[in-house]
């Protein structure tokens, strides 16, 4: 059982959430959380990138000259892979990079990198995090007073907030996901993690939800 500080805006501390590390995650597989974050990183890419083989660059298909008695090794087309210009032998084609691991591996490498950062004493709690309306100033204010500016950033909420995406879409290496769309790439990925008492609870909520199912 761990006692996390709860702070308020102005980063004074009003208070302490007792959580069990063991109820997010019961133990952390650092080869699992690899496992799934490169998953991730495989289904973002593109996958477009070709080469041209030899019967795809330009040039002539002609026998550049006989094949004994010039005193030259003995050579084919200009198209040939061995010179400059001519097709690749192993050329690149677009492919698809997308996999997908169990979902209930997925979610597990979810909860354990939060977890991670728990252990590693990554993560700040909020009291509540709310605006009226957007205000960029006001959030970078707030994470000044608690002392997590000036480094990347996750900022987790307890459902999707306009006016605090809106607030913190401008700051360079913040970013705002809500629980429900966290996953173990965008957790893992920033230095840090701010996230509100509202936000935990869900997230605590959540998982006994999936061991339900």
């Amino acid at each position: 059982m761990v006692s996390l500080p709860i702070y308020d805006r102005t980063g004074a501390e009003v208070g302490t959430y007792e959580l069990d590390p063991a109820e997010i995650a019961p133990r952390i597989s650092k080869q699992l959380m690899h496992d799934v974050v490169v998953m991730y990183q495989a289904n973002r890419r593109q996958g477009s990138a070709k080469n041209k083989n030899r019967s795809e660059v330009s040039g002539s298909t002609k026998k550049m000259y006989r094949q004994k008695g010039t005193g030259n090794a003995r050579a084919g087309s200009r198209r040939s892979n061995v010179r400059r210009g001519g097709g690749r032998a192993f050329p690149r084609r677009p492919r698809d990079f997308t996999y997908r691991l169990p979902k209930k591996a997925v979610r597990a490498a979810t909860r354990m990198a939060v977890a991670s950062k728990v252990a590693d004493n990554q993560l700040t709690l909020i009291d509540q995090l709310a605006f009226a309306a957007p205000r960029t100033k006001e959030m970078a204010g707030i994470l000044k007073s608690l002392g997590i500016d000036n480094q990347t950033l996750l900022v987790a909420t307890d459902g999707h907030d306009v006016n605090v995406y809106k607030s913190i879409r401008n700051l360079d290496g913040v970013s705002v996901l809500p629980v429900s769309d966290l996953n173990a790439l965008d957790v893992l990925r920033p230095r840090r993690i701010l996230m509100s008492v509202a936000a935990m609870d869900s997230l605590r909520r959540r998982r006994a939800e999936q061991e339900a199912t």
